[in-house]
């Protein structure tokens, strides 16, 4: 039996290993597009700051790791998928056979059409090529200009403050990490970096870039206001990477649609991590939910069923954790709420905490918090065991804060009490 994985992130290492594990006998080969070895995104902050080398970012650090595991590594991008003849075409022209296939070539940035996008000291920071650009240019002192103000943007900005750059962050909607906050917490997070430094523009989009004197760039935004800037960062956002599978036959939404299995509609071929959609068990609804812990459980459900083994993935975790210049806000579930749902906020804005709680029904399907990590391990056991409140829904309504009591009064009564004592123990 041969196994085909396509893409070398969290989602192919972990999937290629499992397989490793319970179908020893088997072929698999591991497809990167990437000349370096398997690496984390999630760890180019860390190395722009200096904390990690680039050794540092490698999923695995032993040099023989994927040999000694019998796992073929290969580089090269998939262009296309034959779903009858079972095989994959690369770049190079080279064809691969498979019995199984496992989709997982996550994401890829957003291209805005913004002109000038391709000058030098224009970059993405998605890659240790983008990684090295960026470094050579966010020296301390250097004008910057990033584009988005998201989840990975701020994490971007975290690594670049503390390079010690002039720092401007424009984002088109009209508060910071709109996909994750709503209208008071975004603007509690912008506040937060305007008093570290950092100037934010929202609501505002970059028209064009041009050069400037010398090596500089000068970025123009909606408003008519410009920008010089050594340095321009396009954190828009990202899409799963599935381009290559136009055509195939293999039903694709937003991201590559699967079932409880990770089986996408054609049998024998899955996917898994942020190229998926994954089915959620709890909202009956398919999500792309692109964060490592699904990347990495659905991988271990994928290749389990790729291995013979029946899994199905228990759930689809909708969980954001965000440190911003030092600010901690966490985004769970449906943060938005639902129609006819019920909600209820806590703002204490001269402290910098916010608490916002979405229920449907008796249960909190959803919730928002800036500047409050106390009760970050109560809000995902509640969001995500489904946990029915009974009269504890008052409880909370009257008091948001009283998320821990509520858990530890739900849960117990409700079978779920290993999950409350990890989350007692957040």
């Amino acid at each position: 039996m041969h196994h085909l994985i396509l893409g070398a992130g969290p989602a192919g290492v972990i999937a290629a290993e499992t397989l490793r594990k319970h179908a020893p006998g088997d072929r698999i080969t591991l497809v990167g597009d990437e000349a370096e070895p398997p690496y984390s995104r999630m760890a180019i902050p860390y190395l722009l700051v200096g904390d990690i080398d680039e050794r540092g970012t490698y999923l695995r650090k032993q040099g023989d790791h994927f040999a000694q595991q019998r796992i073929d590594r290969q580089h090269g991008r998939a262009t296309a998928v034959d779903v009858q003849a079972r095989s994959v075409t690369l770049d190079s022209g080279a064809t691969l056979a498979f019995d199984r296939l496992l989709i997982a070539t996550g994401s890829h940035p957003v291209r805005p059409p913004i002109p000038g996008l391709d000058l030098p000291g224009v970059e993405t920071c998605w890659t240790l090529q983008d990684a090295r650009a960026i470094a050579a240019r966010a020296q301390p002192g250097a004008r910057v200009v990033q584009m988005g103000a998201g989840f990975i943007g701020c994490i971007i900005m975290e690594a670049l403050t503390q390079r010690g750059v002039q720092l401007s962050v424009v984002e088109m909607g009209d508060r910071m990490v709109p996909r994750m906050m709503g209208p008071v917490a975004g603007s509690m997070i912008r506040d937060w970096c305007e008093h570290q430094g950092v100037q934010v523009f929202t609501g505002r989009k970059v028209e064009r870039i041009e050069r400037g004197e010398g090596d500089a760039l000068r970025v123009h935004l909606s408003g008519g206001q410009v920008l010089d800037a050594d340095l321009v960062i396009s954190a828009t956002g990202v899409r799963p990477a599935i381009g290559f599978l136009q055509d195939s036959g293999i039903t694709c939404l937003l991201g590559v649609l699967t079932d409880e299995r990770m089986q996408t509609s054609v049998p024998g071929i899955y996917a898994a991590g942020d190229c998926a959609e994954a089915f959620d068990p709890f909202t009956r609804k398919t999500v792309v939910s692109a964060i490592q812990p699904n990347a990495a459980e659905q991988a271990r459900v994928a290749a389990l069923n790729m291995a013979g083994q029946p899994t199905a993935l228990t759930v689809v975790t909708q969980i954001n954790v965000l440190d911003t210049l030092g600010l901690i806000s966490t985004s769970f579930g449906n943060w938005q709420g639902v129609p006819g749902g019920e909600q209820v906020a806590l703002t204490d804005a001269a402290a910098g905490k916010h608490l916002s709680l979405q229920f449907e029904g008796d249960r909190l399907i959803g919730c928002n918090s800036v500047g409050m990590t106390q009760h970050v391990g109560a809000m995902r056991g509640l969001v995500e065991g489904q946990v029915r409140l009974g009269p504890w829904k008052e409880h909370l309504r009257r008091d948001p804060t009283r998320l821990m009591e509520a858990y530890l009064a739900c849960a117990q009564a409700q079978g779920h009490w290993s999950g409350a004592q990890d989350a007692r123990r957040r």
